[in-house]
């Protein structure tokens, strides 16, 4: 059962969450509800919410309160409300299933970080919304991944990553580009980018990390990614339509996060089921072996 404490703990990760999402800042808030600068940031730290002060919160941020509570499933419409409340999930988990394409974001190098705003920036066309505030926008985006990441590496809860091999071949082929038109010498570049995070999948498979499991998925992908996450008995499923690397999507799109139990068993069916046709260990190396053998005699030409 949870405790009181938790409930406000969580319904202030919650509340972060939803703000870092609108992208208002605490202050922004406080202005907007009346309440004080310092009662959102206990708020936000766990702090117990009066239910004058939540209902003042809920309407400012045009969610319900049982969203705060996380009652039912948690629907985010924005990309950095998304990464937030994976940020905050992700530290508490013991054990991370994951089937994101076409790489898992936490396995990636650091040469994939250095690349990444510009994937994120020609991801959004020119006609877009609020185009103006892109840089801001981008630049937050990449501080939670990279937070994410960090508390990843800090803590290394056992992961397991689905990785589709047909993906892995057509990242190869495209380059990390967040955008059709990218040619010449910016191309190879991109392919490039790619090639050292498929050669990085390749080193884990044959050094095997503690805690890291990759299955190579030669059968068919659903089409949403998704990312269980277990914390003791408690296990939640985050399904997501934003997407990293290869032509990204940081704008449209809403995804969910459930602890409903039919939601989550079905969700570790399909994880179960596609591990188990995987291929996995040497077999998954000598297959991604062969795979960036005809992607570097293509860049070679």
């Amino acid at each position: 059962m949870t405790s009181q404490y938790e409930t406000a703990l969580h319904v202030g990760e919650r509340l972060r969450a939803f703000r870092v999402g609108k992208g208002l800042s605490p202050e922004e808030v406080a202005a907007g509800t009346g309440l004080s600068r310092a009662a959102i940031y206990r708020y936000e730290a766990g702090q117990p919410i009066r239910v004058d002060a939540l209902g003042k919160i809920a309407d400012f941020l045009d969610i319900s309160v049982a969203s705060l509570f996380g009652v039912g499933s948690e629907f985010i419409a924005t990309a950095a409300g998304f990464y937030e409340r994976m940020r905050q999930l992700e530290a508490m988990a013991d054990q991370i299933s994951v089937l994101f394409g076409p790489i898992s974001y936490l396995l990636t190098t650091e040469h994939f970080d250095a690349l990444l705003k510009t994937i994120l920036m020609e991801s959004v066309p020119e006609i877009a919304a609020n185009r103006q505030n892109l840089d801001s926008q981008i630049d937050e985006i990449i501080t939670l991944l990279l937070e994410r990441k960090a508390g990843y590496l800090g803590r290394r809860p056992n992961i397991v990553s689905l990785v589709s091999a047909a993906e892995l071949e057509q990242v190869l082929r495209l380059g990390f580009v967040g955008r059709h038109g990218i040619i010449g010498a910016e191309l190879k570049k991109r392919q490039s980018a790619a090639l050292v995070e498929v050669e990085n999948i390749l080193r884990m498979l044959t050094d095997q990390p503690m805690g890291v499991q990759i299955g190579l998925v030669e059968d068919s992908l659903p089409g949403a990614s998704f990312q269980i996450l277990r914390s003791g008995a408690v296990a939640q499923v985050a399904v997501s339509p934003f997407r990293l690397g290869l032509y990204a999507n940081i704008r449209v799109g809403v995804a969910t996060i459930t602890a409903a139990q039919d939601s989550v068993s079905l969700h570790q069916e399909v994880t179960a089921q596609l591990w188990r046709n995987s291929l996995k260990g040497e077999e998954a190396a000598a297959r991604v072996r062969s795979i960036l053998k005809t992607a570097q005699s293509e860049l070679s030409v």
